[in-house]
């Protein structure tokens, strides 16, 4: 029997929907090249056009709320996207300005990337509590940046599939782990140029490697941490899985869905849970050489 202290608080796992509204920022990161090819463009737009909407019918459906990380680019091109996910009692969560990888720029461009961003989504009226990295590619600097922005929580690491208080040159954040396994981008994602995947799965696949995760879980008391794009599952067949997913989650009757805030509010009163600290290793550069 679970605990009712701590951030489980009685539930043998919590679960976060989450839906990373990239659209055409994903592509471009890629390759400013990209912006010449309307199919390309159009794929992604699908996501904040016609995904979001019918995700939020779906949540609604349920009473649902969920977390919406929205690059300040989308933000920008897409107006009324913001307010809109706001006003139907959802969380806004920061993800970069324009969907580059931390570890391909500078300290420098990171910060300007990562505060341009947090301008964008305050100046829309949002105010993030969370951050996650464009495709988890998190610098070793990326979560002192969150900290120091006074941020609660970061959703880019994976040595955990529970929280924990990560502690940073600039303060500590707690990290809400995710995992490629409960990403949609692997089973869903296909482009020919650029090459974003090989192979689109049927959704029964996926459902059945998401319950199964989730069934796991539950025994070990974790995070499940869903990660959705909209342009993706945003699709009729791949939304009508994720209802399909979320009416076994509520059937469970020991798992609560709740967003990543409230999952972050909770984990920092739970004094039990570790605090780690993040530094790059000192390997040897002979067993190890630059390639």
């Amino acid at each position: 029997m679970a605990s009712e202290a701590g951030w489980l608080r009685g539930s043998a796992a919590l679960a976060a929907l989450t839906f990373d509204v990239d659209a055409e920022s994903a592509i471009l990161a890629m390759g400013r090249r990209y912006a010449a090819h309307a199919m390309v463009m159009s794929h992604q737009a699908y996501g904040p056009r016609v995904g979001v909407p019918r995700l939020m019918d779906l949540l609604d459906d349920f009473g649902l709320a969920a977390t919406f990380f929205v690059p300040g680019l989308v933000a920008e091109r897409y107006p009324g996207l913001v307010d809109g996910i706001l006003a139907r009692g959802h969380e806004i969560g920061h993800h970069s300005y324009s969907h580059r990888k931390p570890t391909t720029l500078t300290s420098d461009e990171e910060r300007r990337d990562f505060e341009r961003a947090l301008d964008v989504l305050r100046g829309l009226g949002a105010e993030p509590k969370g951050h996650r990295t464009a495709l988890w590619a998190a610098s070793w600097r990326s979560q002192a940046l969150v900290a120091e922005h006074d941020l609660l929580y970061d959703s880019s690491l994976m040595d955990d599939d529970r929280p924990y208080r990560l502690a940073t040159e600039s303060g500590s954040v707690m990290e809400l782990p995710p995992h490629w396994s409960l990403d949609d981008w692997e089973q869903y994602g296909y482009l020919e140029e650029p090459h974003i995947g090989t192979r689109i799965e049927p959704p029964d696949h996926v459902f059945s490697l998401w319950r199964a995760e989730l069934d796991a879980m539950r025994r070990y008391g974790s995070l499940f941490m869903l990660t959705n794009h909209p342009f993706l599952s945003g699709r009729p067949s791949r939304v009508e899985n994720l209802r399909r997913l979320i009416e076994h989650i509520l059937s469970c009757g020991d798992v609560e869905i709740l967003t990543c805030a409230e999952i972050a509010d909770r984990a920092a009163a739970d004094a039990s849970l570790p605090t780690r600290t993040h530094a790059p290793g000192d390997y040897d550069p002979d067993t190890y050489p630059e390639l």
